[in-house]
């Protein structure tokens, strides 16, 4: 489990059109915005980054960056920015699943085709939303076992808002001794 206000795994994965995506060379001002998802299999997923994708500009003008990213290959994560339409996200691709376990994603095997007819990669990777501040710690986690109920980014850049104006520090970073 990661925990907030410590330092998250490294990531570095090829992108479609930004060159290598390097967390630990972020320039972003207050942070990144990192949306694990499935692939291009996923039906929810696309409905899901086209919100992103809608709210990446806000993000922007907050000092935030935006990944979106899943292990599916550079064609397939292709394909899922043209079926959305992207205008603004950087999308990812090609995570190790290996690192998607360290990240603390939950990991599913292929249950063939999907309702829109794509088949499920062997393994892959479940959903998963986390803001990362500039010095690589964990300010915000959510992590899913299944494709359904995600938390919303018109929430998320609410929630900055509250977090800029209030100094808000990330919370859940209590890791000792628990009373029985």
């Amino acid at each position: 489990m990661l925990i907030p206000r410590q330092k998250v795994p490294d990531l570095t994965v090829p992108t479609l059109d930004h060159g290598t995506f390097d967390l630990a060379a972020e320039p972003s001002e207050r942070g990144t915005v990192i949306c694990f998802y499935r692939g291009l299999h996923c039906p929810i997923c696309a409905t899901y980054l086209k919100e992103f994708d809608r709210q990446a500009p806000e993000f922007a003008e907050r000092g935030v960056g935006v990944l979106a990213l899943s292990s599916d290959g550079e064609e397939r994560t292709r394909a899922m920015a043209d079926k959305i339409e992207n205008q603004n996200l950087r999308f990812g691709h090609d995570l190790p699943l290996s690192k998607a376990r360290e990240w603390g994603l939950y990991i599913s095997t292929s249950r063939g085709k999907t309702s829109i007819g794509i088949e499920e990669p062997v393994l892959f990777a479940e959903p998963g939303l986390f803001m990362v501040t500039p010095e690589q710690t964990l300010y915000y986690g959510s992590v899913q076992t299944m494709p359904f109920v995600r938390p919303h980014f018109r929430e998320l850049v609410a929630a900055l808002d509250f977090a800029i104006e209030k100094n808000y520090p990330a919370r859940g970073e209590y890791t000792g001794e628990l009373p029985n």
